[in-house]
């Protein structure tokens, strides 16, 4: 099982090349980055964890960021944890993503989701009760731009004519039942358990990345079945589980459940104190 790690990284916490020499120097297999644009204020959606973290208003880029590790690295995963990729132009995005995994030599996991904060999504023109639908289409029209031959695209939300466009993501083309192949970066979606959101990774996605670890015996089975009767191969299903404060019994559970990946949560801090989580946490790393 893979360890990686992810912080809220912005322009008051470590830098994205220290801490990503960091992590590469000390065996960690991945860096994680999450994405806000901007928040409004004052807030009026609930964020999912109680109180907001100051640090939602500061993000990086998170493809400026992984842009800048990927410079000082040759080994680690580079990932979004994850993409707002509703509040993007599909069109210029997917040129971002091919860049950046071209660059790092198809290192690329392009985490996404549907976002929480309806008036930061709002202000890029999503439609809030859409916003699945919307990431649907987006990604949609991202493949056929990543896809070996131009392809024409018309969505309900957007659409692209054949074009040549370059440089391609490197992961080999992955095969879907009765439909054409999926290609692009390895893609999770996050979000919570549950036959919708397993439909859409069965149909568009290589894998899940959940927070926590909560309900993870009885939704994998369904995770699963789910990819099964898209007609995936079983072994193409990825899952990395993300904001995981990690013990060596928790993390044995999750190897024994089939996760793939765990993501380490780091502190939003400066050098000297994400430093000392990473000691903390490299002995799951190195045992």
């Amino acid at each position: 099982m893979r360890i990686s790690a992810t912080l809220y990284l912005t322009d008051t916490t470590i830098a994205p090349a220290p801490l990503a020499r960091e992590l590469e120097g000390r065996g960690f297999d991945g860096l994680y980055v999450p994405e806000h644009t901007h928040i409004p204020v004052p807030p009026e959606t609930p964020y999912p964890g109680g109180e907001l973290p100051p640090e939602c208003a500061r993000m990086l880029s998170p493809f400026v960021a992984l842009a800048q590790a990927a410079a000082v690295t040759e080994r680690i995963a580079l990932g979004t944890n994850i993409a707002l990729v509703a509040q993007h132009d599909p069109i210029d995005l997917a040129k971002q993503i091919a860049t950046l995994d071209h660059l790092s030599g198809g290192r690329v996991t392009l985490g996404i989701g549907y976002g929480w904060n309806r008036e930061e999504a709002e202000d890029h023109g999503v439609p809030w009760p859409r916003r699945r639908d919307l990431v649907r289409d987006r990604m949609a029209l991202m493949r056929a731009l990543w896809s070996d031959q131009p392809t024409e695209y018309e969505g309900e939300f957007g659409s692209v004519r054949p074009s040549e466009a370059h440089p391609k993501p490197l992961r080999a083309p992955r095969k879907r039942l009765a439909k054409g192949p999926l290609y692009g970066p390895r893609t999770l979606i996050g979000g919570a358990a549950g036959p919708g959101l397993f439909a859409h990774i069965a149909e568009y996605a290589d894998g899940w990345m959940p927070i926590g670890g909560s309900g993870l015996r009885a939704a994998l089975p369904a995770l699963r079945t789910a990819w099964a009767d898209a007609g995936r191969e079983p072994d193409d299903l990825y899952v990395a589980l993300t904001g995981v404060v990690p013990d060596a019994g928790k993390l044995a559970h999750y190897a024994e459940l089939g996760v793939d990946e765990v993501i380490v949560q780091l502190p939003a801090a400066g050098d000297a104190e994400v430093r000392a989580a990473l000691d903390a946490a490299q002995r799951h790393v190195n045992p």
